[in-house]
């Protein structure tokens, strides 16, 4: 008998999980939020780069970092959406502005939220809210697809509901669409809707929910060499301006593209090839 209590117990907590514990926030600076169980893990050590290395986005990185600034201060702030160009930082200036908050003493800490755990973002605020720290819920990659609902989850973050956001809480999410979905399914519902007006207005609107828009653009190939010299620079990789550009170039021309993430992968190889360890 006590067997099938056993079982029938073990079913009910597969079920309906125990509430997450009280993190431990001062355990660490980064989170990472997940579900199935819900719980929180620290992260010890995030994978950025120094927030001077980012070249060609100066105006993005400056905005991000005044407003992650006033957060941290506890002045009003707003949420930030940085759609734009796929390889340009997005994700990475998020990273690199939390660090450099940290830098200036400022205490803030970043969670890490999945997109397809947005359905869960209310307990995860449950938590954050009133903790006494303040927090970036960071959601990297965001877009929805065709018959897609996380979109309404997103609302709890964006406007809290009848709880309001937490004050202590600021959303960043990163897209490679300015309205977080394809432009074929706007089109199609406006064309196939009786009110064409309102058909999409729910969900493109979701952006417009968002205070602050950055946005990122391919970069020239000056802000492209810009950025390999400067990571030769801060790691010691000695190498001429003629073979960096000759290199660069044709790297570039392999790749069939010019961005941020090209040039990191073409200053991985170089490093490799003069022998420096990253």
């Amino acid at each position: 008998m006590s067997k099938h209590l056993k079982r029938i117990a073990e079913a009910l907590e597969r079920l309906a999980p125990a509430p997450l514990a009280a993190p431990d926030f001062g355990a660490a600076n980064a989170f990472v939020w997940h579900t199935e169980p819900d719980r929180l893990e620290a992260v010890t050590k995030v994978s950025r780069i120094d927030i001077s290395l980012l070249v060609g986005i100066n105006r993005s990185r400056d905005t991000l970092l005044e407003n992650t600034l006033q957060f941290a201060k506890g002045l009003p702030a707003n949420n930030a959406l940085l759609w734009g160009a796929r390889g340009m930082g997005k994700s990475s200036v998020v990273k690199a502005v939390h660090a450099e908050v940290l830098r200036q003493g400022h205490g803030l800490k970043i969670v890490e939220l999945q997109r397809e755990d947005l359905p869960s973002v209310t307990r995860l605020m449950n938590h954050l809210r009133g903790s006494g720290h303040r927090f970036v819920l960071f959601c990297d990659d965001l877009s929805f697809s065709h018959d897609d609902q996380h979109y309404k989850s997103l609302k709890a973050v964006l406007d809290g509901g009848i709880e309001g956001r937490p004050d202590n809480v600021i959303f960043y999410a990163t897209s490679n669409r300015r309205h977080l979905m394809p432009r074929d399914m706007i089109e199609n519902e406006r064309s196939s809707s009786i009110n064409p007006s309102e058909a999409t207005e729910e969900k493109v609107s979701l952006s417009d929910r968002f205070g602050l828009w950055l946005g990122f653009h391919p970069c020239s190939q000056d802000e492209y060499l810009a950025m390999i010299r400067g990571y030769c620079t801060e790691y010691g990789v000695d190498v001429s301006d003629e073979e960096l550009r000759a290199g660069a170039i044709e790297w570039q021309a392999t790749r069939g593209a010019r961005s941020g993430r090209v040039a990191w992968q073409f200053f991985t190889d170089l490093a490799g090839k003069k022998g420096v360890a990253l």
